[in-house]
């Protein structure tokens, strides 16, 4: 999975990109996909992901297949994480 960085148009020190990565690894992220054409250049998609410090973090970003580029990324709210853990609850019994 290739991340592009440059010229991120959110603040980096907040959450690093390594966590956000990590979040996209995360073996239970859930991704959320708009519910307009999938193939409109201009989709966002959601990812709802964990880095390895246990950090819960939501992430707008978009992806031509090869590269992702992420829009926007802070910690999870706690209603985002309500649902995170409710929806890996229904599919690890």
């Amino acid at each position: 999975m290739d991340f592009d960085w440059l010229d991120s148009p959110f603040d980096l020190r907040k959450i690093s990109p390594k966590e956000i990565e990590e979040s996209f690894e995360d073996p239970f992220s859930l991704r959320l996909l708009p519910d307009a054409d999938l193939h409109l250049e201009q989709s966002r998609f959601f990812n709802l992901g964990k880095s390895i410090a246990n950090r819960g973090i939501f992430s707008v970003f978009w992806t031509d297949g090869k590269t992702y580029r992420v829009i926007l990324a802070r910690g999870m709210t706690p209603d985002e994480l309500t649902f995170y853990e409710r929806k890996n609850s229904e599919i690890v019994p």
